[in-house]
């Protein structure tokens, strides 16, 4: 076993389920008897290598067996089948705060959470001002802990698991309590901890923290391991799921550079043509900051549609969003639309975003997003690269037309 890694082999995890008490009483009595429970498999044949020093993100749908999987690795549940075997100092973020004592002040909470950590009493103390100093909660450190809010306990439960750099960390949804501060600062240690070696098994909904901090991604269904690949690929795949009601096919192909194309939905409607028009009406895939475009999306009606909706992303070339909008946000969703019919959608606005290349996906729909009736969602539908040509320089993904003023003042 390699220092770091995590390895995870042939995980299964199943639990009896009892019709009532009675039932299970009667079969623990006797359990030569007839075989009163059903098994619910909630995690089958799971298979998974990290390497020290990756970091994988794991998504999938509520109930899919993300959280159960962790617990398994980080020992507090005990798989049906398979192992979990790993080497290093290991630090879990499951569930913030569990464990605090609430009649005990913060600072005595830190020491009896950190001994449960591993560290010696020693260790604590010399880390006690870093603790106080991330977690920001003031004078409050020497008052008892019911007295705190949930977001304190978040504060301070994250500070103590992260007081020194493991050898691997566990995060399950972490980064999605607290306040927003409090969220980026977390998140911000997470990616420093990665850039230091820390080996990393990530649980998360949230695509731009994926694709930020994770070299690989898995999607779990229903207890299943059914995707895993790069973060882009595996989220726009389980984006494709979300909008899935059961008529939606889902198919993805790799282009030439390397990038992979997901298209999905049930086919009542598609679009045919892409493209992006400047300001003299020519079409367009290099772009200039700051320069006004008309986005034209050409969509064929293939049935009968109560509701029609066109959206379109705009995504950066690491897979995260920079903007999206579609016509029910604008008050121009359709009523009624006829099989046959060619639509055209013509969005224009101002192409305020930093220089760098971008891609843009497009979805038809009937509700606000495309997790009601999916009729398509094309990743990589258009791509093109935007350059500064005539704004000042600046940094970032977002240009902002700035204006500044100075005065001396008299002293």
């Amino acid at each position: 076993m390699i220092d770091n890694s995590i390895e995870i082999k042939n995980i299964g995890k199943c639990y009896k389920m009892y019709p009532s008490r009675n039932a299970r009483l009667k079969e623990w009595l006797n359990p030569f008897s007839k075989t009163l429970h059903n098994d619910k498999w909630v995690l089958q044949n799971i298979n998974l290598f990290v390497a020290p020093g990756e970091a994988v993100g794991i998504i999938g749908m509520n109930g899919a067996g993300k959280s159960t999987l962790l617990k398994i690795v980080t020992g507090t549940t005990v798989p049906t089948t398979g192992s979990v075997s790993f080497h290093g100092s290991v630090s879990a973020l499951l569930e913030l705060g569990l464990g605090f004592h609430p009649d005990f002040t913060g600072r005595q909470n830190v020491y009896m959470a950190g001994q449960l950590l591993g560290y010696t009493n020693e260790e604590i103390t010399d880390c006690m001002q870093q603790v106080e100093d991330f977690a920001e909660i003031g004078e409050a450190i020497e008052a008892p802990v019911r007295t705190y809010s949930s977001g304190m306990q978040v504060r301070l439960a994250f500070s103590v698991a992260t007081m020194k750099r493991p050898d691997i960390l566990i995060v399950d949804e972490a980064l999605s309590v607290g306040d927003a501060y409090f969220q980026h600062k977390s998140f911000n240690r997470i990616k420093e901890f990665r850039n230091h070696g820390t080996t990393l098994l990530f649980v998360s909904h949230d695509k731009g923290a994926i694709t930020a901090v994770c070299n690989r991604a898995v999607l779990l269904d229903h207890g299943k391991m059914i995707k895993i690949g790069t973060p882009g690929t595996v989220m726009d795949y389980y984006n494709a799921m979300l909008g899935g009601t059961g008529e939606e096919t889902i198919e993805q192909e790799k282009q030439e550079d390397g990038k992979v194309k997901t298209v999905s939905g049930n086919g009542k409607a598609n679009v045919e043509e892409i493209y992006m028009l400047n300001d003299k009406n020519k079409k367009v895939e290099v772009i200039g900051v700051g320069e006004p475009v008309t986005l034209v999306i050409k969509a064929r009606v293939n049935s009968d549609v109560p509701r029609l909706v066109c959206g379109f992303t705009i995504m950066s070339s690491l897979g995260q969003m920079i903007f999206g909008t579609n016509t029910d946000s604008l008050h121009k969703a359709q009523k009624n639309v006829k099989k046959g019919t060619m639509e055209e959608y013509r969005f224009k606005f101002v192409l305020n975003i930093g220089p760098g290349n971008y891609s843009i996906s497009t979805a038809l729909h009937s509700e606000h997003d495309h997790t009601g009736n999916n009729y398509e969602w094309w990743d990589l539908a258009f791509v093109f690269e935007v350059i500064n040509i005539s704004k000042h320089h600046f940094s970032g993904t977002s240009f902002l037309p700035t204006e500044v003023d100075i005065a001396e003042l008299n002293r």
